[in-house]
């Protein structure tokens, strides 16, 4: 008697790995999905950024903002949103800061330049705010959300104001500013006609690029140190 054997099916193709396989996936899981040793791409980046900023223009409000929803105007899965950022809130000041006006390094020749390259800094970002509407939207947005503004002051605001504060203080130590004020009042003195043009007053031209030199100036001279020339 004969007996037939059956050959066995073939075990099924391993499937091909997909960036976008784990696109379901909860967010924490994503976060901490290893990186595949390739180097991130740019152009994906940019095409998220861009669809955050296109949803805003189309009326999209941050608060309602999704992963879901960015992933499908970006056409990529939530996982390659969530292998560049941990969550929507990170994502967010990345797009916010793209439309800022990116900062000038100082150029250290003296505290009076890098005080004015400070402002002129912040001249040009009120500009932007001006210009762009979808940067000032975002940015009056941000503070109805207090997560997303702590995260955006302590990535951004925080940084910027230290920095300031340590120019100040380098100008006190050389002399180039008076010793009898504390150097965070100082600080505020020098931006605070810059911030009132650039948040407050937007009626305030800001065109001048001659604006920082002239503040900065007409302040130094009540700020100078001992013996500096006027």
């Amino acid at each position: 008697m004969r007996t037939d054997h059956q050959t066995p099916p073939p075990a099924p193709a391993a499937e091909p790995t997909d960036p976008q396989a784990t696109e379901t996936a909860e967010p924490q899981q994503c976060a901490a999905l290893p990186r595949r040793g390739r180097p991130r791409s740019e152009a994906v980046e940019l095409a998220i950024l861009q669809a955050v900023e296109k949803l805003m223009a189309d009326g999209g409000a941050l608060a309602d903002l999704t992963i879901e929803g960015i992933a499908q105007a970006a056409g990529v899965g939530k996982a390659t949103i969530y292998r560049r950022w941990p969550n929507k809130d990170a994502l967010l000041i990345d797009m916010i800061v793209r439309l800022d006006e990116p900062a000038t390094p100082l150029p250290g020749t003296s505290v009076r330049d890098d005080l004015i390259t400070v402002l002129d800094h912040m001249r040009r970002r009120g500009l932007a705010k001006r210009s762009r509407w979808v940067l000032k939207v975002a940015l009056e947005q941000m503070h109805s959300l207090p997560a997303l503004k702590d995260a955006y002051y302590s990535n951004v605001i925080d940084p910027r104001r230290r920095a300031l504060v340590e120019l100040v203080t380098r100008g006190i130590e050389n002399g180039e500013l008076r010793a009898d004020l504390e150097p965070g009042l100082q600080a505020e003195l020098l931006v605070g006609a810059m911030l009132m043009r650039t948040v407050i007053y937007d009626d305030r031209p800001l065109d001048d690029p001659e604006l920082p030199a002239t503040i900065v100036d007409s302040l130094l001279a009540g700020l100078r140190g001992p013996g500096r020339d006027t």
